[in-house]
């Protein structure tokens, strides 16, 4: 099964960038649907974006304008740009794989990463 390594968060000031990445322990061409969630303290893991092979992105309505998500699959990686930080992104970011798409929104795959911790200073 393929494993998740997320890399690049940090400590930054609002207004600040990060770019974040995925690195899958094997190839991802035929991974459809990857993606990333967050979770604050205290609160429910969240959809951040997802990206399709097909170039479909989603994006939660939070970061739409802000964050930008894509992926390589010859390095089998995925990337989360994230702009114009604000206080409110931090959170512990994951990189999820092999989403599914229903009529209600993506569901998480079976796929985790560890997490990397964003921390969003005022």
């Amino acid at each position: 099964q393929v494993q998740l390594v997320e890399s690049g968060g940090g400590l930054v000031q609002a207004g600040g960038s990060l770019r974040l990445a995925c690195a899958a322990s094997e190839s991802i061409f035929n991974i459809n649907a990857m993606g990333w969630y967050r979770q604050a303290p205290g609160a429910q893991r969240e959809l951040v974006a997802v990206i399709t092979n097909g170039g479909r992105k989603d994006y939660a309505d939070s970061v739409k304008g802000r964050f930008t998500i894509s992926r390589d699959n010859a390095q089998n990686t995925v990337y989360l740009q994230m702009n114009s930080l604000k206080p409110e992104d931090t959170a512990v970011y994951y990189c999820n794989a092999d989403q599914l798409l229903f009529s209600t929104g993506w569901a998480p795959g079976d796929y985790w990463g560890q997490g990397t911790q964003v921390t969003v200073s005022p």
